[in-house]
């Protein structure tokens, strides 16, 4: 039976790094019939790899033994994804589809997808778009959050079974302040958000942050808007806020600046700092994209790690706090044992104002087709128009707010030392854009020159001091006289390298005692449950 399809919307997402020309790629195809009670959705989804941005994909369906064109196409995003959502006028109808595009005169197909489209109430009793089902604990909405850790060696989530059981909105961590995180962090975005939406789930995004290292106010500025630039491109490469997508949050809940080499925080950072950080990120968020964005953080940080701000109000907190069964509608997060947890957002009877609940990181996974043992799991506080409301408000990227490649910069080694062979060579390395604002991602790196280059390659670690500026602290080099470059590069391509030659000595210190091999093995610490007083839902 031929299925005749009238077209509804289509939406681009996705963001990667570039890659060469001349490799073998690849075509998904991903066919779901979205949750709808008034009309049968389709939506289309799928990814090209290696990822090439603006490549026209087009759908064909399945005629007898002939592959007929049909009017469905889009352009790949930066990270080769893409997503057409249409609607289907023929139902109870068995059919075939590929996707297809041409790279270099060459057509790529999809492996052919076969889907039944079923009549609308089979599938689903509410509209997504128009009634959100209040089927969490409390007969609240439920929701989850998702990142890396709920893809085990990179297993996919299934979304149509976390829809079945309840769940209406995710929030996937779309960015990360850490360049390897941030990378990962797009690695799964790319393979979540369009499967999130076509299964009937809202989708929102939320960034990590680490604070920065440094003592001025100009610096806390430049880097809050130096991180807010890193989630607007990105943001951008997904095709901005579509109509199923929920704001982009921050998740704020470490305020350590600086680590000992046992991992233990050296230094924090101070109540002013912190906030006027935060208000400077969702500022540049709201400003850039007309929709208000959230913050992610727990009462105790709020109440010691932050100070009292009007502005913050205007902004919906998402509140993590545990051990509460949500199941009982009298509880609510934010609460003390005994007085109140003072901050932006307590009330005047105690309570937070809070929108969202994290309310357990012990979601039983397996029960909402998530890999792994642990998930998770939030409720939104307002009614289903509350939630409408939330999701109200598009903003559609212009070509400047995409990720610049390669673009120019300048790097400037600010203070170099080097004394002894039992000391730390350091240099501390600033990094900037054309504009001279710091540079968004990327590292620094000592590439010795062959001929001073030393015979045992040294330990070299970088430590962030905030946006575009490092230390870099080389261990381990033989005494003598090196020349080489300290070299900036960005892996995602976004920023061009940049160096500045170094000369430096380093004299013959006093060697160091051997440590001895403790003989008796410590005890091992017991486990420790996280889970002990965690709702297992």
């Amino acid at each position: 039976m031929k299925l005749r399809i009238l077209f509804i919307a289509l939406a681009v997402i996705g963001m990667g790094l570039p890659s060469a020309e001349g490799l073998t790629r690849e075509l998904s195809l991903s066919v779901r019939q979205t949750p709808s009670v008034t009309e049968a959705l389709v939506t289309f989804y799928g990814t090209m790899k290696p990822a090439k941005s603006g490549t026209t994909v087009s759908i064909q369906i399945k005629n007898g033994s002939a592959w007929v064109a049909t009017r469905f196409k889009t352009a790949t995003a930066k990270a080769g994804t893409w997503k057409i959502t249409a609607l289907a006028t023929a139902l109870d109808a068995k059919v075939t589809y590929r996707a297809t595009a041409i790279i270099s005169g060459k057509k790529l197909y999809s492996p052919s997808r076969t889907i039944t489209i079923k009549q609308v109430l089979e599938i689903s009793e509410v509209d997504p778009a128009l009634v959100i089902g209040q089927l969490g604990p409390g007969g609240r909405i439920h929701g989850a959050d998702i990142s890396r850790w709920q893809h085990p060696n990179d297993k996919a989530i299934d979304f149509v079974k976390m829809y079945d059981a309840g769940v209406r909105f995710v929030m996937i961590k779309a960015s990360d302040t850490r360049d390897n995180a941030d990378a990962l962090s797009l690695k799964y975005l790319a393979m979540d958000h369009n499967a999130a939406q076509a299964a009937g789930i809202y989708t929102g995004f939320y960034h990590y942050a680490i604070l920065p290292d440094v003592i001025d106010s100009d610096s806390v500025i430049a880097d809050a808007t130096a991180q807010a630039q890193k989630v607007i491109w990105r943001l951008a490469s997904i095709g901005g806020y579509t109509e199923r997508d929920l704001p982009y949050a921050l998740d704020l809940e470490n305020k350590c600046v600086r680590l000992s080499t046992s991992g233990a925080c050296q230094k924090y950072a101070p109540r002013s700092q912190v906030t006027l950080w935060t208000t400077t990120f969702l500022r540049f968020l709201k400003e850039k994209t007309g929709k208000t964005p959230i913050l992610y953080s727990g009462p105790y940080f709020l109440e010691n790690s932050m100070n009292r701000n009007a502005e913050l109000t205007q902004y919906p907190l998402w509140l993590a706090q545990y051990a509460i069964d949500p199941s009982d509608p009298l509880n609510q997060p934010g609460l003390k044992a005994s007085g109140c947890y003072v901050h932006s957002w307590t009330g005047s009877n105690c309570d937070s104002q809070w929108t969202m609940w994290q309310y357990t990181s012990c979601g039983i996974a397996p029960k909402y087709g998530v890999p792994g043992a642990r998930l998770d799991l939030n409720l939104f506080r307002g009614s289903t128009q509350a939630f409408m409301d939330l999701v109200q408000g598009s903003w559609t990227p212009t070509l400047v707010d995409l990720m610049p490649s390669n673009e120019p910069t300048q790097l400037t080694v600010l203070k170099q030392s080097a004394s002894t062979t039992n000391k730390y060579v350091t240099f501390d390395v600033a990094v900037v854009r054309p504009d001279l604002s710091p540079v968004v991602t990327g590292s620094v790196k000592l590439v010795f020159d062959p001929l001073t280059s030393p015979s045992i390659k040294p330990v070299q670690s970088v430590l962030r001091a905030t946006s575009g500026a490092w230390t870099l602290a080389i261990k381990g080099i033989s005494a003598g006289t090196y020349t080489g470059e300290i070299l900036f590069t960005d892996v995602s391509k976004t920023h061009a390298q940049s160096s500045q030659n170094v000369v430096f000595t380093v004299e013959q210190g006093p060697t160091p005692s051997p440590v001895p091999t403790p003989t008796n093995k410590a005890t091992p610490k017991p486990k420790v449950d996280g889970c002990a007083n965690q709702i297992k839902n």
